[in-house]
């Protein structure tokens, strides 16, 4: 681990090449990293490493030391430096055949016990006994040989994980140690690093595949997405223009009862001026000096001024106005925001919305079928309730009929999109959801759930389960209200159940490869209970 920075001479910086290799690729470091316990890789190579691992399991490639948690990667930019510089130290250094003296010729290996670096035709005459030992063309003797005895590194110490030499292994302090050749220790850790390599490939491949699934995917929620916003879009216009429609007719009731209003004011407008007119003829007269013209005035006249005294009264009075009739408008205004949030809710409002306009099939026609309904289940004439049922119906033996209290819708969905709605009692233990017509129809085999043929959400005592092959999973929402959705994507193998209060839940959403035709199924179980398409 380097801890300093500084410019490589040409020739020493090959030295540094054992301290500069990653010891999980075995080249020269890539953007080097130091893990908590020192030792450095590159950043690739310990995170993919780590990325093998599993979590309380992280540990140091090199010296195995654990780490509770996934250590963070401190990149080391001194010895990042001195890999760049070792880097164009290196393309610019040539180590030349030490016994070619008149002209310098590359060096091709480099023995050990000689200390020289050799040329091809000098290492054909080189000796070929096991003590001289023949490496890369390298100038950095030092480091292979032991720093103690100066003789060749030829072994590894499994338990102090160092390169030793033979005076190490039979006289030093790796004495008595399990120790291998180099050559072994290093098949080993290539060995391990393969099981490695081997595992990030696999995983590499699996992550490659993911990401296109993911890919997919995203295709997918785009086009959902841009679908729900048209939707949306729409869905807001058409209310807006409901709204307006609404406005228009609320207005045009107010308008139409204001009126009786404006001609009640025009008749006493018309009153008030026939008794101005009478006031003036009056005070005409009375303004008169000739006692004769006042007394000679028209008999039927003063009898008109007379009534008009004796008989002219309010007979229009304020009380007498009939009030806007607020009720009415009200109802009016309560009625028209009713129809456009019952025409609002009755689409299905789950996450498959988008779909719903682009091939979805609202299953409002569904109805039960009779033939199927053991003899404790009552079905409505309309066959779209189904009720436990104290008389026992004696119904013909059919191979189709259940023995429990269950029964089958008549039709059935092999392909494309489905949605409906459901309603169940608020008490006691009911079942809806879909089975495939293969299923038995007698003993413990039979109930909904309890086979690998059917899917099933169950209230039991106000309690939401789920169940398929005997798998029972109790779910965590309490019931907010007792009418929810069912959502079947045939080819997608998804079958969805939502409740429908405010606001919506999915309670749960199965996913299987659909094989054979779908049944809804309807089940009720205690005294009392019922569910209703």
């Amino acid at each position: 681990m380097f801890h300093f920075s500084f410019q490589l001479p040409v020739m020493a910086s090959v030295d540094l090449r054992p301290e500069l290799t990653c010891s999980i690729c075995l080249c020269i470091f890539t953007d080097p990293v130091t893990v908590p316990c020192g030792h450095s890789f590159c950043r690739t190579c310990i995170g993919n490493v780590m990325n093998t691992q599993g979590i309380g399991e992280y540990f140091c490639p090199e010296c195995e030391e654990m780490f509770r948690i996934k250590p963070a990667l401190k990149r080391n930019q001194s010895l990042s430096n001195i890999t760049e510089s070792f880097r164009s130290a290196e393309k610019r250094i040539v180590i030349p055949c030490a016994n070619c003296i008149l002209s310098p010729i590359p060096a091709v290996k480099t023995c050990l016990h000689c200390e020289a670096s050799l040329c091809e035709d000098h290492l054909r005459a080189h000796s070929k006994s096991a003590e001289h030992v023949l490496t890369e063309p390298t100038t950095s003797l030092e480091n292979r040989k032991c720093s103690v005895h100066k003789k060749v590194l030829e072994y590894y110490c499994c338990e102090d994980a160092a390169c030793i030499c033979m005076s190490c292994r039979l006289d030093g302090e790796h004495r008595g140690h399990q120790v291998e050749t180099l050559n072994e220790a290093s098949e080993k850790k290539k060995e391990k690093l393969r099981n490695i390599l081997q595992k990030l490939t696999s995983q590499r491949e699996e992550t490659e595949e993911r990401v296109q699934n993911l890919e997919v995917v995203k295709r997918q929620v785009r086009g959902k997405t841009a679908g729900e916003t048209e939707r949306v879009i729409a869905l807001i216009r058409d209310i807006g223009e409901q709204l307006e429609d609404l406005k228009k007719h609320v207005l045009g009731e107010i308008s139409r009862q204001a009126p009786q209003v404006s001609d009640l004011i025009r008749q006493l407008e018309i009153k008030k001026e026939e008794l101005s007119r009478k006031m003036g003829d009056i005070e005409e007269l009375c303004n008169m000096t000739n006692p004769l013209t006042v007394l000679q005035e028209q008999e039927s006249d003063r009898a008109d001024y007379c009534d008009a005294v004796d008989t002219e009264r309010h007979d229009i009075e304020v009380h007498d106005v009939e009030d806007l009739d607020v009720g009415l408008i009200a109802e009016t205004l309560h009625s028209g925001l009713t129809g456009i949030v019952t025409k609002v809710t009755r689409q299905p409002c789950v996450p498959e919305a988008p779909d719903m306009l682009l091939g979805v099939n609202t299953a409002s026609d569904m109805l039960m079928d009779v033939n199927t309904a053991s003899d404790d289940v009552s079905v409505s004439e309309d066959l779209k309730t189904a009720s436990w049922s104290e008389i026992d119906h004696r119904r013909p033996e059919r191979p189709e009929r259940f023995q429990l209290n269950q029964v089958l819708s008549s039709s059935s969905f092999s392909t494309g999109r489905h949605y409906w709605e459901m309603e169940g009692s608020d008490f006691g233990s009911w079942v809806v959801g879909m089975t495939y017509p293969s299923i038995e129809r007698k003993g413990r085999l039979s109930w909904i759930g309890d086979n690998n043929k059917s899917w099933r959400l169950e209230n039991c005592d106000n309690l939401y389960s789920v169940k398929h092959d005997r798998n029972e999973i109790l779910l965590p929402l309490s019931p907010s209200c007792h009418r929810f959705g069912i959502f079947l994507d045939y080819e997608a193998g998804r079958l969805s159940f939502y409740e429908l209060c405010d606001p919506i839940k999915c309670l749960h959403t199965f996913t299987a490869t659909f094989t054979d035709p779908l049944h809804a199924v309807f089940g009720v179980y205690e005294e009392n209970t019922w569910v209703r398409v």
